[in-house]
C-alpha cells in the first residue's frame, strides 16, 4: 500500500490518526500523531478511509444483525526492541549514478521503559560540540533529535548521553559515550540493505538501578608494586596515582602460580584500592590501563565505575600512548 507526504493515516495498534510528513525508505515513513513526530513501519499504519466507512456502516446496522468479519492473515512483524533506552539511527538514501547511497542519518532517542526519563544528549567532534539537547521523554515514547551527514561519520563523532529516571530520584543516573567506528557503520548499513531493514540501534541502558548506600571501606594491603606515584601525598594517607597499569606483571613479581580467576581478583582489588585513594585525595581525573585481550578486565572495571557515585564520566577512547587499552576517569565531588 502506497503513501504520499500529506496522506492521512491511522495507527493499527491504537487507532490514533495522523498524517505522513516524510519518506525515509520503501519500508519506513515519518508520521505526525497528536503533535509527536516518529518513524513507523508501513505495515503498522493504514489509510483511515476504510475505518471511517466501516464505523459509519456499523451505526446503520439494525440491532441484532450478526457481523462476520474475515480473519486477517498473519503478517510478519519486525520484532520490537527489548525493554531499555536506545539511540536509533535511520539512514536516508539518495540516488547517485543509478545507485542508492546514504545521504544522512536521522537520530532518535527511544524510551522502551515503563517510566519517564530525563535525558541530556550531546554530539562532539574532537573537542568541538556540534549539537546539544535535553528534555523529558514519557514511557514508551521516542523523540527525534537531529540529522547528521553520513560523510561526517568518518570523523567518528562522540555521542554523549545521560539518562535519569524522572519518576524516582532514588535510582542511579546512567551515562556514557557512544562512538561508531567507520567499519562498524558500514557493516550496519550493509545489513540493513541486505535484510531490507529500516534502522539500527544501540542499547544505552536496560533499566535504572537503585542507588547503593555508601559502604565503609576497610584499609587493606596488596603485594603490588606502586607505579607512577604522584607527588604531594598526605602524611597519613597513601598517595593517589594519575596512571594505574593493571597488567599482572606490573602488580606482582611472580604470577606463575596464579590462575586466571586469581589474577583477575588481584587486578580488580588493586583497581578498587587506587580508585578509592583517588577519591580520598579528590583527584579530578585518573587513567587505568587494562589492555585489550578479551575485554573481561575492561568490562569489570567499567562495571565498578558505573556504580561509584564519585565518578562523573569515563571514556574508553583511542589514546596515543595506550590505544584502546585504557579508560580515562573524571570525578565529581
Amino acid at each position: 500500500m502506497k503513501f504520499s507526504i500529506g496522506d492521512k493515516i491511522i495507527l493499527k495498534h491504537s487507532g490514533e490518526e495522523g498524517h505522513v510528513i516524510a519518506y525515509i525508505n520503501p519500508q519506513m515513513l515519518e508520521v505526525e500523531v497528536n503533535g509527536v513526530n516518529f518513524p513507523t513501519h508501513i505495515d503498522d499504519i493504514d489509510h483511515p478511509y476504510l475505518t471511517w466507512f466501516t464505523n459509519k456502516n456499523k451505526e446503520k446496522k439494525k440491532p441484532g444483525t450478526p457481523e462476520q468479519l474475515p480473519v486477517e492473515k498473519e503478517k510478519f512483524r519486525a520484532p520490537r526492541l527489548a525493554r531499555g533506552a536506545y539511540l536509533s539511527f535511520i539512514p536516508v538514501y539518495k540516488t547517485e549514478e543509478m545507485e542508492d547511497v546514504v545521504d544522512y542519518l536521522k537520530i532518535y532517542l527511544l524510551n522502551e521503559l515503563p517510566v519517564p526519563i530525563r535525558f541530556s544528549y550531546e554530539v562532539r567532534f574532537m573537542q568541538h560540540s556540534e549539537f546539544k539537547h535535553e528534555g523529558n521523554l514519557h514511557a514508551f515514547g521516542n523523540i527525534y533529535l537531529h540529522n547528521i551527514p553520513y560523510n561526517d561519520m568518518n570523523d567518528q563523532p562522540r555521542f554523549h548521553w545521560n539518562l535519569q529516571d524522572a519518576s524516582n530520584t532514588g535510582n542511579e543516573t546512567e551515562e556514557g559515550v557512544l562512538r561508531i567506528r567507520p567499519q562498524k557503520l558500514f557493516d550496519h548499513i550493509s545489513d540493513l540493505q541486505r535484510n531490507n531493514g529500516p534502522s539500527f540501534s544501540y542499547l544505552l541502558t536496560d533499566d535504572f538501578k537503585p542507588k547503593k548506600k555508601p559502604e565503609k571501606k576497610e584499609k587493606f594491603e596488596l603485594p603490588v608494586k606502586p607505579a607512577y606515584i604522584s607527588s604531594g601525598s598526605s602524611k597519613n594517607i597513601e598517595a593517589a596515582i594519575d596512571v594505574l597499569d593493571l597488567h599482572i606483571e606490573k602488580l606482582i613479581d611472580d604470577h606463575t602460580g596464579l590462575n586466571n580467576a586469581e589474577m583477575l581478583k588481584l587486578q580488580l582489588d588493586t583497581f578498587q584500592r587506587y580508585l578509592h585513594l583517588a577519591i580520598v585525595h579528590r583527584r579530578e581525573r585518573m587513567i587505568v590501563i587494562h589492555g585489550l585481550g578479551k575485554g573481561k578486565l575492561r568490562d569489570e572495571v567499567h562495571h565498578i565505575l558505573k556504580h561509584t557515585g564519585e565518578v562523573r564520566l569515563f571514556t574508553n577512547e583511542w589514546q596515543g600512548s595506550y590505544g584502546f587499552g585504557a579508560t580515562e576517569i573524571y570525578f565529581k565531588y
